[in-house]
């Protein structure tokens, strides 16, 4: 069951950290070392989860989300490139968001999505998951809830694989770059040519290929 929508502090990066922990345990893994992945929030949490749990990670995969520091410190550069290419975080903290977001067959999310390679029946797939305004509400209290890594992180000690794609309209090329600043550990930049904000689905083989490469390049 989803938390009430409204109460932000079950929706806050600290609670969402315990959450993946507790899968994590039920999943058979509470004692036993894992390899962990992560996109987008999921990549924010996985970069947490990397500080907070080192000796238990073998491998970190993180696909689009840069390390929190490196993102933050694009976010302040001069150019104003990073702080355009997240205005969406702004406008999702607005009460109307998820009815504007799903307006018209969600045709703000679909634009959004097509921008970034999305394969049509992966939209569809995403949609009948999210095309609901419980849901999408849900979506957007990890927004609202403030939950973004703000406070540095100290350094990544956990070998990392880093997949960016080139044509990423959330993620740009400084903060992407930057990431490597930020990790003290075997470290793998991937960049997919041509690759939007969803890699996993516009190019699955090539991402499986490089996750299960280092995996088996860092075994539990």
């Amino acid at each position: 069951a989803r938390p009430d929508t409204t109460d932000h502090p079950s929706y806050h990066i600290d609670r969402l950290m315990d959450d993946a922990m507790s899968i994590i345990a039920a999943s058979g893994y509470a004692d036993r070392r894992f390899h962990l992945a992560g996109h987008d929030w999921g990549g924010s949490i996985a970069w947490a989860l990397a500080e907070r749990c080192a000796e238990r990670i073998a491998s970190l995969t993180v696909l689009s989300r840069p390390h929190p520091n490196a993102f933050n410190r694009a976010l302040q550069m001069a150019d104003g490139d990073q702080a355009h290419r997240s205005r969406h975080h702004q406008a999702f903290l607005e009460p109307d968001a998820a009815d504007i977001v799903l307006a018209d067959d969600a045709k703000w999310l679909r634009d959004r999505w097509a921008a970034n390679g999305m394969p049509p029946q992966a939209m569809e797939t995403h949609l009948s998951v999210l095309g609901y305004k419980q849901a999408m509400e849900a979506a957007l209290a990890w927004y609202r809830a403030r939950g973004a890594i703000r406070s540095p992180l100290g350094p990544i000690r956990v070998p990392t694989l880093y997949i960016w794609g080139d044509a990423d309209d959330t993620v740009g090329r400084a903060a992407a770059e930057g990431t490597i600043d930020f990790v003290a550990a075997p470290y793998r930049f991937e960049v997919l040519p041509g690759v939007g904000h969803f890699a996993a689905d516009q190019a699955p083989e090539r991402v499986s290929e490089l996750m299960l490469e280092h995996i088996r390049a860092h075994p539990v």
